[in-house]
């Protein structure tokens, strides 16, 4: 069987993970996180990095940092995770959702601006499967409009957009390093920021509200609670597990993104067909190789595939419905403008298998049963 993931595991990860259970201090903020945070800082050219117990959490603290309150606006692709959204929801505020485009399944970005009105205070962009939106665009759109710009960041850690690494060109980045993500520590996240005071803000949010890192600093003579905030911080297991990945993670980029470009080869005679269609690639993207999707013709043949392949003993996944049709999303927020793409084009979506370990034999053996699929139809 070729399964959709399989969570990764270098190896090395026992190793840190013994020693943090040895040191006896397992709780957050500990060694591990410090060092997963000045390697990320590393990695991204950021001012300062927050490991979080997941890509949820630093979607609520960047939202926090927007200072999104009841009645506030966010602007939000409609394709695209629940929690992008509902992490602004949870402060009460109201998510104006977008249409994507069909090339990259991003926000369209020359959709952003009649989703802008009075009540509108943050615009969240999502980079899906590490290709970047158009954020020369979209900076300008949030620096005309003076929106607070957070990128979810989530399956793009190591990618970049005209040479700089995505999650870094708005005010706040979030990442994720979910059991299904590049690097992995089961549940997992990270917060970047740039700006020095909301940097000293986030300390608080980080570590449930209280001034704690003012009192580690001699600021305060006791720490008490000063602003909104959670236990958003991960142990220092989960930090263990992912420093060995961080200290490798050229080798894991390398590795994925030769694998998405063998998909891509081996694909290339179906798309030619006109069979299917596959992610198009802008000149200015450097991607990390997340995820390789194709599209069928509709919602059935994709349907037919996917049933298909898993005879076949390959798992395909489908992956988000639109969140402006959800119940959630209705309630919560509305649609702006047309759903041209948004719907039609994420019943077509099918993701195939694609992780660390898989072989490049595998991805041929993926591509012959598609192949298969076709000349029998």
């Amino acid at each position: 069987m070729i399964p959709f993931n399989i969570p990764l595991n270098l190896g090395e990860e026992k190793k840190y993970v013994n020693e943090a259970i040895d040191s006896y201090k397992i709780a957050g903020d500990g060694v591990y996180t410090k060092k997963c945070e000045e390697l990320l800082q590393e990695l991204l050219g950021v001012k300062k990095v927050f490991l979080t117990c997941s890509g949820t959490a630093a979607l609520e603290m960047a939202y926090l940092l927007a200072n999104i309150e009841k009645d506030d606006e966010i602007i939000c692709p409609s394709f695209t995770f629940s929690t992008s959204a509902c992490a602004g929801a949870l402060f009460g505020g109201k998510i104006a959702f977008v249409d994507c485009r069909k090339d990259n399944m991003n926000i369209d970005e020359e959709k952003i601006e009649q989703a802008i009105n009075s009540k509108t205070k943050a615009l969240l962009v999502m980079h899906y499967g590490s290709v970047a939106c158009n954020m020369e665009r979209i900076v300008e759109i949030c620096n005309k409009h003076s929106l607070f710009l957070i990128e979810d960041a989530a399956q793009a850690l190591d990618a970049y957009y005209k040479g700089k690494a995505l999650g870094t060109f708005g005010q706040a980045g979030c990442f994720s390093f979910h059991a299904t993500k590049n690097l992995a520590m089961g549940e997992g996240g990270a917060l970047c920021l740039n700006d020095d005071e909301l940097i000293e803000r986030a300390h608080h949010l980080w570590d449930s509200g209280t001034d704690a890192y003012d009192f580690e600093r001699g600021m305060v003579s006791a720490y008490s609670w000063v602003d909104l905030g959670s236990s958003f911080l991960p142990s220092e297991l989960q930090a263990a597990y992912l420093y060995p990945q961080l200290l490798n993670a050229a080798s894991i980029k390398e590795k994925r993104v030769m694998l998405w470009y063998s998909y891509r080869r081996q694909l290339k005679e179906l798309v030619d067909q006109g069979k299917l269609e596959i992610q198009e690639l802008d000149k200015n993207c450097d991607i990390n190789g997340h995820l390789f999707y194709i599209k069928c013709k509709d919602e059935a043949e994709r349907e037919s595939l996917r049933l298909y392949l898993k005879e076949k003993e390959i798992s395909a996944v489908f992956h988000y419905s639109p969140l402006h049709s959800s119940k959630a999303g209705k309630k919560y927020g509305y649609l702006v403008g047309e759903d041209k793409y948004t719907t039609t084009e994420s019943k077509r979506l099918l993701r195939l298998p694609m992780y660390y370990d898989l072989k490049d034999s595998e991805v041929s053996e993926v591509v012959e049963a598609i192949k298969t699929f076709y000349e029998e139809r």
